[in-house]
Parts: C-alpha cells; structure tokens; sequence
C-alpha cells in the first residue's frame, strides 16, 4: 500500500466543500457510486440499464462524479465513445460537516444529503429481517443503549471507525472469500422526544 493511501485510511476527510455535498447529495449518482463500490468498473450504458435511465442521464452524473474527484476513467480500458469507470481512491474515513462548518447558505444541502442517506439507511434495516433469516452469519445487527460524555462519544466514534478501516478491506485487497457488506453507525440522544 502507498504511503498516501495509508495517510487516507487514518485521517478523517470531513466533507465540507457544498459543491462535492450537492454532488453526493443526488439519488441516482449514490447508486452509481455503490454499484461502482460492490460491483467495480462499469460504462454509462450498464449503469443505466441497471439503474433505468438513458445513457445521456448517466453519463451526465458520471460526469459530476468524475468533476468532484469520486470516480475516474479507466483508461486502458475506454475506447472509442464507451468510457469505463471506476471509483476513485478516496479517503476512506469521510465525515460530513458540523452545520458550523458551513455558510448558512449551504445548510440546506448538508440537510438534503443526510436526508437521502438516511432514507438508503432506512431500506436496508427494512431489508435486515430476511437477510438475517437467508444467512445470519453475514447479517449482524446490535441496538443498544449507553450513557456517555459527549468526550466519550467522540472517542467510541472514533475507535468504531478505526476498528472499520482495519477489518476493511479495498476491493483489490481483499481475500477471495470476502463479500462487501453494509455497515451503518449512527447514535441520537434518547432523552430528547
């Protein structure tokens, strides 16, 4: 591994930039990104033909996440008019902004893109029972209920996100008996209604 892509793996990449936020912040360029993230490469024509959308649309938001850095050409692999795509090597520890973090004009995008990833959230806990009866050896689930410091908070969040990275694989890493799956963390307070 590059010494780069280590630097990447254990800093925190806080997502404060409204433009990448409003790119990310758009339904049909998540699913691109995940089918990219599970699948690998792909040209705009499998991914609108997966997706249901004319190569036009797709190539569009193929283009915005090209422009905001969150996928890149294969080269080697494009030729003509069809162009492969892959994701591009990101940090892995993306955080999204504090709303401080923010000009008040920009808010609003942060509301809109933890809306529609809470909203995918939402599908996949709506998935979980069958997964878990299909194989529950690869469908884990855990709710809880503890009391912390918001100083302790910080620290657990952190520790959580540094014990993902070490049993995380990159996809060219990964042994061959490894599967992609979902992982989701989130804590609210539970004493406010």
């Amino acid at each position: 591994m590059k010494e780069d892509e280590t630097k990447n793996d254990h800093e925190p990449f806080i997502l404060d930039d409204p433009d990448k936020l409003k790119a990310l912040a758009h339904p049909m360029r998540r699913r691109m990104l995940t089918h990219l993230n599970i699948h690998g490469p792909a040209t705009s024509t499998t991914l609108g033909e997966l997706l249901g959308a004319k190569t036009g649309t797709t190539s569009y938001h193929l283009r915005q996440l090209e422009k905001y850095g969150f996928i890149e050409e294969i080269p080697e692999r494009s030729s003509g008019r069809e162009r492969w795509w892959r994701r591009a090597e990101i940090p892995r520890d993306m955080r999204f902004p504090t709303p401080d973090q923010l000009a008040p004009e920009d808010r609003e995008v942060l509301g809109e893109f933890l809306r529609i990833g809470f909203e995918e959230d939402r599908a996949l806990m709506e998935r979980f029972p069958a997964a878990y009866r299909a194989d529950p050896d690869w469908a884990r689930g855990s709710r809880g209920l503890a009391r912390m410091t918001k100083e302790e908070l910080n620290e657990f969040y952190n520790a959580y996100i540094a014990l993902l990275l070490k049993y995380s694989h990159r996809p060219e890493d990964a042994p061959p008996d490894a599967r992609p799956v979902y992982v989701r963390f989130f804590t609210l307070p539970a004493d406010e209604p």
